[in-house]
């Protein structure tokens, strides 16, 4: 079939070993969302948005992620829960029973290419098994104009079979879903999840070990836009710390959303052509950029609709992971291309549900490198099996599962990039404020919104005993005034009205970071270590 809505060339996907061509190559948004539809895998909601389930997986399953084991591995990859190694052996059986299950099927071909920065770019082929699945690939990754297709060649290949169950015992994987990274073939292979999201980390994940091993630049799972002076700001963060809402600011252009690299010559850059926010509890009101990117060429996923179309956000009966996906001119308000220069400031996100973390604090070259390697936030009651009090959450680099190198190496690459272009380092508690989880209350969006828009614009003033208060356990700087924000609420302590429970609550998480990070402590240098909190004495 090898059909297409436009003038765009004839491909073969015989080298991959798929024989016929019953395939749909570089098919728009419209034609897929239509595919979809005709094929009773997704409805529509009111407003035209495509809306599917992605069925047994809702999220990410990191302990099904693989790396082949090979010679440009071997001596590379941080062999450890998150890089499982496969064998090469495996692979190929593996990869050649996926390949005869796809030949039976109708496939979704796209070619695009990751990296907005030039000189970075990375082509990629998707082959797909569901039409959405490729229509998630148009979103996310960058498209190339009709000449760039015309001389296109893959460098790398996505191939994706949600409907392909894998055997455990014949194929050495841990279950019936997988998701593998070959770097010497060049191939991420996918399958027994529907999940979309496996798509666009199995890229990312291979730039995490391209890039600071070939190309001296750091990748990074963060958001980032740039102001009207030109400063660019990154932020990181985990899920639901508020990466993408943050970043996607009416008053600063927005680079991406969720993966950047920063290179030598202190630009950063968008690996992606769109963005994938979560959208449990999401508003017009407090979020208006992403609730107005939910229209047709959008595709939500996992959320419920009533039976007018309508979505209840709030409904998670599904899955609190809760997404869309959407390409980036969905917003207004972006940078083009999407590369930012001068970057003048840094954000940690965290969702402290402790609620003894500042809702900003200052940090020193080596807190932000400490703080960089542990990547903490909180897991709340209700959002996993088991959690019925708030549990502290590390994920190394704000990103361990896509981060094949030992974290150290990415952290001492930061700390190297922080110190020449001179960058302030801001930690941000997302989380609770006067009390835990179940006590307290969630930080207001607005004051955060004030918190960053103050240290944007340099209001925040210089570090000195006078404008800034030392935390008595975690030793960051906290400012005592900001424009927009009660001064209440920048003393954490103060918020809780009892010393006593604040100060047990605190050197608890601090006992649960040191803890945390003895795993790295022989290969972190001296001044890294330095950055972590006190230690509670019983």
């Amino acid at each position: 079939m090898n059909s297409s809505s436009s003038k765009q060339k004839t491909i073969s996907l015989k080298n991959y070993g798929i024989l016929h061509d019953n395939f749909h190559y570089q098919q728009t948004p419209e034609e897929l969302q239509e595919a979809t539809l005709d094929l009773g895998m997704g409805v529509e909601t009111k407003n035209g948005t495509l809306a599917v389930n992605t069925g047994e997986f809702t999220g990410r399953s990191p302990k099904d992620r693989f790396i082949v084991k090979d010679d440009i591995t071997n001596d590379r990859i941080w062999w450890s829960p998150v890089n499982i190694p496969f064998e090469p052996e495996k692979f190929k059986e593996l990869y050649d029973k996926v390949i005869a299950y796809l030949n039976e099927k109708e496939l979704f071909v796209r070619d695009s290419y990751a990296c907005a920065e030039p000189d970075y770019k990375l082509n990629i082929r998707v082959i797909n098994e569901y039409p959405w699945s490729n229509m998630f690939a148009y979103n996310m990754f960058l498209r190339p104009t009709e000449e760039e297709l015309e001389n296109f060649s893959p460098e790398w290949t996505v191939i994706n079979a949600p409907g392909f169950m894998a055997n455990p015992e014949k194929d050495g994987t841990r279950q019936h879903n997988f998701a593998i990274l070959n770097f010497t073939e060049k191939i991420a292979l996918i399958g027994g999840t529907g999940y979309t999201g496996e798509i666009k980390k199995g890229i990312f994940s291979a730039l995490n070990f391209i890039l600071p091993v070939f190309k001296e630049t750091l990748p990074m799972h963060c958001s980032a836009n740039v102001g009207e002076e030109g400063d660019t700001a990154i932020f990181f963060g985990l899920s639901g710390t508020g990466k993408t809402t943050l970043s996607t600011d009416p008053n600063r252009k927005l680079i991406g959303d969720d993966e950047h690299g920063w290179t030598s010559r202190n630009t950063v850059f968008n690996f992606e052509g769109g963005c994938y926010a979560k959208v449990i509890n999401l508003s017009e009101e407090q979020e208006p950029e992403i609730f107005n990117a939910i229209k047709p060429g959008a595709i939500l996923e996992n959320v419920v609709l009533d039976d007018k179309g309508n979505v209840d956000f709030a409904d998670t009966s599904i899955t609190q992971n809760t997404r869309v996906s959407y390409p980036i001119y969905h917003i207004d308000n972006i940078q083009q291309p999407s590369i930012g220069k001068n970057v003048k400031n840094i954000f940690f996100l965290t969702a402290d549900a402790f609620g003894v973390l500042p809702p900003i604090s200052k940090l020193t070259p080596s807190q932000a490198a400490y703080h960089f390697i542990s990547g903490y936030t909180a897991k709340v009651a209700g959002t996993e099996a088991g959690v019925v009090e708030p549990q502290p959450s590390f994920s190394a680099c704000f990103g361990a599962p896509f981060m094949p190198l030992h974290p150290t190496k990415y952290a001492e690459m930061l700390s190297r990039k922080m110190k020449e272009a001179g960058v302030d380092v801001w930690l941000v508690n997302t989380g609770w404020t006067g009390g835990p989880y179940g006590v307290g209350t969630r930080m207001k969006l607005k004051y955060t919104r004030a918190m960053i828009s103050a240290a944007l614009s340099g209001e925040l003033g210089l570090y000195s005993y006078d404008t800034y208060h030392i935390h008595s356990v975690f030793g960051v700087a906290q400012p005592r005034e900001c424009p927009g924000v009660p001064t209440s609420v920048l003393s954490p302590r103060a918020t809780w009205n009892d010393d006593e429970r604040y100060y047990t609550t605190a050197f608890k998480l601090s006992n649960a970071f040191r803890e945390n990070f003895k795993k790295f402590e022989k290969y972190a240098s001296e001044e890294i270590r330095r950055g972590g909190p006190q230690r509670y004495a019983f």
